[in-house]
């Protein structure tokens, strides 16, 4: 078992995603000591505000992604950044702690809110934030987490700024705005220096955290910033064709690079000039209703924390193809087949939604409700 004093070094050989295999008892035993009311039947996102709950404070195992420039970094993850040292790593943690946000929006009388306004208070204060940023700021953190983790700090703060008329959220909002703003500067500098898209289905793929990103831009009425994502988008992706589907996924997968494409794009065009686009992308969507086109992948070790990454490709699979699919004119003879995709992939990637591994744990609830709630469907 991983105790909770294991020094940094130690928590760095652990690798990406590699969780060492625990069982659910012990994975139970690390997690910390919240009250949480029961779950209410039939209500499955009751299921993933438990998991959310019991890993955003929890510190070990933990993977850091981080650069030392002297012995004076050689510290714990919660003393580095102490508002998102948990749930393994700094991106779930953050993609955790908007999953509480989102469901506390969505169902603001659920028996859970109580326990979310309080644990989030933990990490949501300006000495917690202050730190944060100062972490983001130092010297050779450029890329930390770009593009997948600040696309999630993005989308936490869309959260909040829809809830800002409401207490403690308009608080918080504020609180996160001085690394929401480090992050929009840091971006800006960033994109017209990025000369290709990156194409992978993991962290470092595009695509996804430009959709999170441009749904944050115009959300908060950025118009700059989303002039230079749109425009980025479109430079990169306007003239791709013949996405090569069948060659997805990749072993260690949790994003499609042809339907996160897909899903971005359907942000920047019209209608009629998005199902033209799609036509070329992706020529061989059926046009009778089929499911069977696109097979939901398989896990074969759910204790293996890249592995498991495709149980959560069957998560962002669903939600893609949904959005493809509502984005097309309502005559489009290919929404039907996209929708019966769709509801295989959500089907296969809820079931795997649970607490018996941690390597799935952390972070597969975060895509489940991303998919469940909708909110890729919700455009500001």
């Amino acid at each position: 078992m991983i105790k909770k004093f294991i020094p940094v070094a130690a928590a760095l050989v652990l690798g990406a995603c590699d969780v060492a295999d625990t069982t659910k008892k012990n994975d139970q035993a690390e997690a910390p000591a919240v009250r949480l009311p029961a779950a209410r039947e039939g209500v499955v996102t009751d299921r993933f505000a438990t998991l959310a709950l019991s890993c955003i404070h929890r510190e070990y195992p933990n993977k850091i992604s981080h650069v030392l420039n002297s012995d004076a970094d050689a510290r714990t993850p919660s003393s580095l950044t102490p508002a998102f040292y948990g749930c393994f790593d700094w991106h779930s943690s953050v993609h955790g702690h908007w999953l509480l946000t989102r469901l506390m929006k969505v169902d603001p009388t659920s028996p859970f809110t109580p326990v979310i306004l309080e644990e989030l208070g933990k990490s949501f204060t300006k000495e917690n934030m202050d730190a944060e940023l100062a972490y983001y700021g130092a010297e050779g953190r450029n890329a930390f987490e770009r593009p997948y983790g600040i696309a999630w700090y993005l989308q936490l703060v869309t959260e909040l700024h829809e809830s800002r008329a409401t207490e403690p959220q308009g608080a918080w909002r504020e609180t996160l705005r001085p690394l929401e703003n480090a992050i929009v500067a840091k971006v800006s500098a960033w994109l017209p220096k990025l000369a290709y898209p990156v194409r992978l289905g993991t962290h470092n793929q595009t695509a996804f955290a430009f959709g999170l990103m441009l749904d944050y831009a115009r959300t908060v009425k950025n118009a700059a910033f989303e002039t230079l994502l749109t425009d980025k988008i479109k430079g990169f992706h306007l003239g791709d064709k013949n996405c090569p589907i069948g060659y997805e996924p990749s072993g260690e997968d949790f994003l499609s690079p042809c339907l996160m494409e897909a899903d971005l794009m359907r942000r920047v065009l019209s209608s009629e000039e998005y199902a033209a686009w799609l036509t070329d992308f992706l020529p061989n969507i059926p046009a009778d209703g089929s499911a069977d086109w696109l097979a939901p992948a398989i896990v074969l070790d759910a204790t293996d924390g890249k592995l498991v990454h495709l149980d959560g490709v069957n998560l962002s699979r669903a939600w893609a193809l949904e959005g493809i699919a509502q984005a097309l004119p309502e005559t489009d003879s290919r929404r039907a087949a996209l929708m019966a995709a769709s509801e295989v992939h959500k089907e296969t990637g809820i079931k795997s939604v649970s607490d018996s591994h941690y390597a799935g744990s952390h972070w597969l609830a975060s895509f489940a409700t991303y998919l469940t709630t909708k909110r890729g469907l919700v455009q500001p």
